[in-house]
């Protein structure tokens, strides 16, 4: 009778173990993707491909960074970047915006298009640009930036926010890059323009 007992516990720890050994093993969690952090140019570029399917004019005014938890836009890269283009025929104008981020206060990544509004030829702040300008990217303008007192800057308040914004002077006549120390160009303790095209300082405004 004891053997029978035993015979019957010994059948039943080796069903339990069978039907656990089938059981399927519980998924992996997925693993979250590294931010991806871009130079001014190279989002410029995605974005521009997109904007030539919105209207085949489509010509770039402005491009700057945004700022989002992942980032401080060191080295002149960002993980989001904002391109705004115009197109004469269509008298309108639409943003790309480029995200290489998860941050819950970024949009998603990749390519994701803005709304359309109006477009005037005639506005100066809204002036449409050759893309064949922009030579110099945004890492290049940053060590232009550092340079001319952006370093210095930094050493002293080092958790300052560095953005770039890039446009038409129409007074001179030259595509520019505003490096800006600071969340905003309106409260940036330090702007520094870098010529686009040749790399050249043009300017530090305090």
């Amino acid at each position: 009778m004891k053997k029978l007992l035993l015979a019957l516990v010994a059948l039943l720890v080796m069903a339990g173990c069978s039907s656990e050994s089938n059981q399927p093993s519980p998924a992996a969690k997925p693993q979250p993707k590294a931010t991806e952090f871009a130079t001014g140019r190279v989002a410029f570029q995605k974005a521009y491909i997109s904007a030539r399917g919105w209207q085949r004019d489509a010509q770039p005014y402005r491009l700057e960074s945004l700022s989002s938890a992942d980032s401080k836009g060191r080295d002149g890269k960002e993980d989001v970047w904002r391109a705004s283009f115009a197109s004469a025929s269509s008298r309108g104008a639409k943003p790309y915006v480029w995200s290489g981020t998860d941050a819950a206060d970024a949009p998603p990544r990749g390519i994701n298009p803005g709304t359309e509004d109006s477009y005037n030829a005639g506005n100066a702040s809204t002036q449409v640009f050759d893309a064949g300008f922009l030579k110099i990217d945004s890492d290049k303008a940053f060590e232009v930036a550092q340079q001319h007192g952006g370093d210095k800057f930094l050493q002293k308040t080092p958790d300052t926010p560095v953005l770039y914004m890039l446009d038409w002077n129409r007074g001179e006549n030259a595509l520019v890059w505003h490096v800006i120390y600071g969340a905003s160009r309106d409260t940036a303790a330090l702007v520094v323009d870098v010529n686009a095209s040749s790399g050249e300082f043009m300017r530090a405004e305090k």
